[in-house]
């Protein structure tokens, strides 16, 4: 079995943006829209609603034929089948890739570190997501990272995720220089209806063809 290609938009959720019902339309609008990655993020204590969210989010990606990554959380990534997105401090990547198996999408947070990067592809990882390439409201401080970092890095062979930051002004230079996908949380999903959503997702998705 093939691994999944990945390239295109990588929406990841928000909490706060997508409470008050918002997760699953918005979601929904964001995967008609184009997206090809979906993340679900929540670092709330509630695992049982977690499962649930993340349940109904993977009916959906496999609507739209997307993929959807847990943020941080092995358990519910091996307990419902999907890929894992693990950060510096959450967990060995090599273990998880024991535990969900060879074909699973597993990426890795690198930050701004080509060493981070090299270090996840020979330990497996499916992509490696460097940022912040701007200035970010989900993790506000310094900016970070630089595109001669997506230009160093090709040489990897591994698909290069951008995330910080990012929108439809700012996204095409990153893509030039080796981002394989682009990550957006506030510029997706911060939105007055999910009409408005899947608009912003095809736009995204544009900047790819």
């Amino acid at each position: 079995m093939p691994a999944p290609r990945l390239h295109g938009l990588y929406a990841i959720t928000d909490s706060q943006l997508l409470s008050d019902g918002r997760l699953l339309p918005y979601c929904e609008a964001a995967l008609n829209g184009g997206a090809r990655l979906l993340q679900y993020r929540d670092k709330s204590s509630d695992s049982e609603r977690r499962y649930r969210e993340a349940n109904q989010l993977l009916a959906l990606c496999q609507q739209y034929d997307a993929h959807l990554i847990i943020n941080d959380d092995l358990q519910l990534a091996k307990r419902l089948g999907c890929g894992l997105h693990l950060g510096q401090e959450d967990g060995s990547l090599p273990a998880a890739r024991a535990q969900l198996g060879a074909q699973a999408i597993i990426g890795a947070t690198c930050h701004h570190h080509l060493a981070l990067a090299t270090t996840a592809a020979a330990q497996g990882a499916s992509y490696a997501a460097f940022g912040r390439f701007f200035a970010s409201q989900t993790k506000p401080g310094e900016v970070l990272a630089h595109t001669t970092l997506l230009q160093q890095a090709r040489d990897l062979q591994l698909p290069l995720v951008a995330i910080g930051g990012i929108n439809l002004h700012n996204a095409a230079p990153l893509l030039a220089d080796g981002a394989a996908m682009i990550a957006v949380i506030h510029a997706l999903f911060a939105a007055s209806s999910a009409a408005e959503v899947e608009r912003r997702a095809h736009a995204f998705c544009q900047l790819f063809a």
